[in-house]
Formats: structure tokens, C-alpha cells, sequence
């Protein structure tokens, strides 16, 4: 389901917030399991855990091992969220592994964790694996012996990015070896796929796309991703046709031979045929995101609009090969590969894009212009009014913002030291039902008097 969908359009979720996806969306690893496979997830949660309804063992994986927030320091697993607000984030299914916090870099450790559960399992029985590596994400670290191939960029924090890129890698080579090894490897898909893109302030580049993560602009959203699999039927080709995240979840369920209800509303496609035999997408768009509480583009109007959408909204959607964004879209230069400088951010030979005053409505040929350097909104109006009329439709559809005010009591100095569920529902239930009693004596007192 696309953001607008869950009320997960605005933002992450903060490790102080009473919020998590929400409990009546399905998850893949759910409908995996009522198909008998065994569902195992290591590394990044980053899905809300203030409740224990909320936690990875809950939404359908019989195991978890990694962190339940979105970043973390890679060999201590501690995160502070803000000074004096700090936790150890490093979980085995509902406790916190302490045992395991022998300083080891958490790609090399998930990566353990994935070949015991490959070297513990039956190969005839299916598996369902989600590793969702740390890497590579700030805080940048790597151990020190994956620098020596990167001695030649002088940019301190791109080099930190390739040493961690080379341990992932490894990484990667290990997991597919140990499928191989215990005798997974013909009967599996391994779906890679990254979920936005770079951050050019730590260590990231999105060259020559524009912007950077975060935004809305190409640099953001457009990510790679590869399916390597000897069940594929045509192998080694490049897929051009639109695939969003979104798809993954009927993709892996048909495959899986799972069942979809009818009644869920989804927003992905089947795109297995599209992958694997080189067909069209059944997909004609994809709704980048419309978010109705970023802040709001001064200058957006319902008349720049055209009486369609207000563009003060922050949003951006692609029909075929049309781009739309409106509001205002993020940090947008083009930030060429800073491999040779060791600048800061403001010292970069970047395109500075000067803002024509007032705009808030941009529309590209994203297939003839990936790069998003001709603006032709002026050109196309009934385009861009078309495809107003299509984010308008999606909008009808989304359900309100979660974005709850940060609660005190997930302060980790009340749980332990440690990142974890800290609302307790049965504390309400004893509060309601003790006001209920109060009440019931009351009227008791009452009917006396009466009496």
C-alpha cells in the first residue's frame, strides 16, 4: 500500500513517538505463514514498536534478531534520539540481546545470524529471509581492513561509504554462498532492492540525478534494484517498465502461492512475469507520495493549480512518462561525485538551482529527461491539469496522518537502558475499570438515596 494508504505519508517514525504501522495492514511474512513457510527477519525494523503488538514477532515473523529504530552506532548498537534520550537497540525476537554485544559490526553479525538460520532449517521447507542491513546509512563505520582499497578518495566520508559498500558486498557473497551451501539456492529468489536514495552529506551520491534523499526529486526516490534467481526465465536482462515497492507484496504472495484477499484494497501489481519474462508492467503509475503536513509551499495557491489541487502541498506522482511534483520538493541541486574533495557541503561546485520566484508546479518527461533539468509545465498545461485530476483521485483515498507528539515514558532510562515497547494497554483497562467500579458505587449510593 502506498503511504496516503497506512497514515504513514509524513515523515519516519521517531523512536519517541506512540506509533507504528498500523495493526490492521497485513504484512508479507503473514500471508507467508498461512502458506507454511517459516519466517525470519535480522537487521533494520524501523516500523514502530512503542507497543508489543507493534513488534516484528508479532507481524508475522516467527524470528527477529537487529534493531527496532532506524539507525544506530554499528558495533555498540546504541542510539540517542536527543541528548540525555540514549538506548541499546539490539534485539533477539522480544528481549534485548545483550549477549550478543561483543562489539561486533553489525553487517558481519547479521550476517552470522542469517547463516545459522540457513544451516538450522530443513531446505525442502520453504523459507521466507528479510535482511535489512544497517549498511549504509549514517553513522559511517566500517572496520578498518575494507579501507585499504580506498586510499586513493581523499573525501573522508565517501571513503567510509566504499569501505561499508565493500563489507556489504562481502556480505552478500557470504548469504548466497550459504544458500548454496545447505541446499536452498535452486528453489530461491533473492530480491535485492534499496529503499531511497543517497544522502550526499554522508557519503552518498545520486549523480547525475537531482536531489537527494528525503525529497521527491528523482535523486530521492529512484533506487536499483535486481531479483537473482535460477528460477528467472530470462536471465541477465535490465527492466525498464515501472516497479514500485509496493509491488513486492503480491509479487512474492503469488509466487508463494498465497492467497490475496479480494476485499484489501492494494496498490501493488504482480510484476513477476514483468521481471522474469521481460513483458509490459501492468503498472501505468505510481504515486510518489502526497504529504499534507510537510511544511506548505508559501506560494502555492488552488488557482496555481488550476482550481485542481492547491500546490502548497508537498507531492509528486508519475503517469507513463510524465513527472509531476508540487509544494515544495526538497533540497533540489545536482551534487556531482565528491570522490576527489574533502569540501564541505557549501563548498561544492553544485548547480545551485535558483528558485523562479513563486513556483510550485514542475513537470517532466522523466523518461527523456531522468536528470529533471527541463521543466515543461509552461508547455503542457493539460498535462500537468491531468495529472492534478489523478493526485486529486489518489487523495480522496488516504486516510489521516499518524504523526503523534512524542511520549516521555519511552525515555530508554525507564525501560532498562534499552529501546523497547513502553505503552502499557492493560495500565488503561485498570484506570477505566477502576473509574467503572467508582461509578458503579456511586450510582449504587445513589439508587439509596433514592430508595
Amino acid at each position: 500500500r502506498y503511504q496516503i494508504h497506512t497514515g504513514l505519508q509524513h515523515s519516519i517514525i521517531r523512536p519517541t513517538q506512540p506509533n507504528c504501522l498500523p495493526l490492521d495492514n497485513v504484512t508479507l511474512p503473514q500471508k507467508l505463514k498461512e502458506v507454511g513457510y517459516s519466517t525470519h527477519m535480522v537487521g533494520k525494523w524501523h516500523l514502530g514498536f512503542y507497543r508489543r503488538e507493534c513488534m516484528p514477532t508479532q507481524r508475522g515473523f516467527d524470528t527477529f534478531f537487529g534493531s527496532l529504530l532506524g539507525s544506530g552506532d554499528y558495533y555498540t548498537h546504541f542510539k540517542c534520539d536527543s541528548p540525555g534520550i540514549c538506548g541499546y537497540d539490539l534485539y533477539e525476537n522480544d528481549n534485548a540481546a545483550w549477549d550478543h554485544d561483543n562489539g561486533i559490526y553489525s553487517t558481519q553479525m547479521y550476517t552470522q545470524k542469517v547463516q545459522q538460520i540457513l544451516a538450522s532449517h530443513n531446505p525442502r521447507k520453504p523459507i521466507f529471509l528479510y535482511i535489512a542491513y544497517q549498511a549504509v546509512h549514517s553513522p559511517l563505520q566500517a572496520p578498518g581492513k575494507y579501507f585499504e582499497h580506498y586510499r586513493s578518495i581523499n573525501n573522508i566520508n565517501r571513503r567510509r561509504y566504499a569501505a561499508m559498500l565493500a563489507c556489504l558486498d562481502e556480505a552478500i557473497n557470504n548469504v548466497t554462498l550459504a544458500l548454496k551451501k545447505y541446499g536452498y539456492y535452486e528453489n530461491s529468489i533473492i530480491v535485492y532492492s534499496s529503499d531511497n536514495g543517497g544522502q550526499p552529506m554522508a557519503g552518498g551520491s545520486n549523480w547525475p540525478l537531482r536531489g537527494s534523499k528525503g525529497t521527491y526529486w528523482e535523486g530521492g526516490i529512484r533506487a536499483v534494484g535486481f531479483v537473482h534467481s535460477p528460477l528467472l526465465k530470462n536471465k541477465g536482462s535490465v527492466c525498464k517498465e515501472l516497479v514500485h515497492i509496493t509491488d513486492w507484496f503480491p509479487t512474492l504472495i503469488t509466487l508463494a502461492e498465497g492467497q490475496i484477499d479480494e476485499d484489501i484494497q492494494l496498490d501493488g501489481y504482480d510484476i513477476w512475469e514483468t521481471i522474469s519474462e521481460g513483458r509490459r508492467s501492468p503498472r501505468v503509475d505510481i504515486l510518489h507520495n502526497i504529504d499534507p503536513i510537510y511544511t506548505k509551499a508559501k506560494n502555492g495557491s488552488w488557482a496555481a493549480g488550476y482550481g485542481i489541487w492547491n500546490t502548497a502541498i508537498q507531492s509528486a506522482i508519475r503517469v507513463n512518462h510524465w513527472k509531476l511534483l508540487t509544494g515544495n520538493p526538497g533540497y533540489s541541486d545536482w551534487v556531482p561525485p565528491q570522490a576527489f574533495s574533502n569540501a564541505g557541503p557549501n563548498r561544492w561546485h553544485n548547480e545551485r538551482v535558483s528558485w523562479s520566484a513563486g513556483k510550485t508546479v514542475w513537470l517532466f518527461n522523466i523518461t527523456a529527461d531522468p536528470y529533471e533539468r527541463v521543466d515543461l509545465s509552461a508547455r503542457y498545461p493539460d498535462v500537468v491539469k491531468q495529472l492534478l485530476r489523478r493526485l486529486s483521485q489518489f487523495n480522496k483515498t488516504a486516510v489521516p496522518v499518524r504523526y503523534p507528539p512524542k511520549d516521555p515514558r519511552s525515555n530508554p532510562k525507564l525501560n532498562g537502558g534499552v529501546w523497547g515497547p513502553w505503552f502499557k494497554e492493560d495500565e488503561k483497562k485498570k484506570k477505566s475499570d477502576k473509574s467503572k467500579g467508582a461509578n458503579k458505587q456511586k450510582k449504587n449510593k445513589n439508587k439509596k438515596k433514592a430508595n
